[in-house]
């Protein structure tokens, strides 16, 4: 993958520009009316089908809203979901070469980390997502940093060392098919991508882009998802 396939280092979020204007006449209305009769057919009225779909996700609302309060500070820019989410199964390899999923975390808290060593936001959040993992890291949760380096393989391992990351455990994926499974959903849209995911594998919170997660406010906002 080249450079330019890269996906950008943590984009803000940009409100949609416009729209386009409203269409005029009764006819219009009306074809309105049934394409939302047949939204609500397909989705359930106000997302009401979606929460139905994730039932295993309905007690992650009750700790997302618990987490909002928490959001502040050094990680203001974490938006805390809404609504129940599972994500999907993410395939990657640890330090051995063996296959894992994220479904191997069930049970588990974590923070999943996307990362590569061309993202400098990425390099600079790492010190911190090692100092989370020595601060919290337990039978209960774990901070899973995965890189999604492409080219020369050994590079991610070399700069861990050599910078000093040596509380987290190495995980990789060099396709990025993480990033591009977690876009599908709408929750890539840029480096580093981070996701804090429940027991049940299902989202409590997400951001895009750094944040210092060793923080006092990093600390106390996991520690919330941890019932601590």
């Amino acid at each position: 993958m080249d450079h330019s396939e890269h996906p950008s280092t943590y984009p803000p979020p940009r409100a949609r520009e416009g729209r386009q204007g409203a269409r005029k006449g009764p006819l219009a209305l009306v074809a309105a009316v049934v394409g939302l009769g047949t939204l609500a057919a397909v989705y359930g009225v106000v997302g009401a089908g979606r929460n139905v779909g994730e039932p295993a996700c309905r007690s992650a609302l009750d700790v997302a809203r618990r987490l909002e309060s928490l959001a502040h500070g050094e990680v203001a820019a974490v938006r805390v979901a809404d609504e129940p989410r599972k994500l999907p199964d993410l395939a990657f390899r640890n330090a051995a070469g063996e296959p894992k999923t994220l479904a191997d975390w069930r049970g588990h808290t974590v923070l999943l980390n996307l990362w590569a060593t061309w993202c400098v936001p990425c390099r600079k959040e790492m010190p911190a997502l090692d100092a989370l993992q020595q601060k919290l890291g337990g039978p209960d949760f774990e901070v899973v940093a995965v890189n999604i380096d492409t080219r020369n393989l050994e590079k991610p391992k070399d700069w861990l060392r050599e910078v000093g990351i040596s509380h987290l455990a190495y995980y990789s994926d060099a396709n990025a098919k993480v990033f591009q499974e977690l876009k599908a959903v709408g929750k890539a849209i840029g480096m580093p991508t981070t996701l804090l995911v429940d027991p049940n594998g299902c989202e409590l919170a997400s951001i895009a882009g750094p944040a210092e997660w060793a923080s006092d406010d990093g600390v106390k906002l996991v520690s919330g998802a941890l019932g601590r």
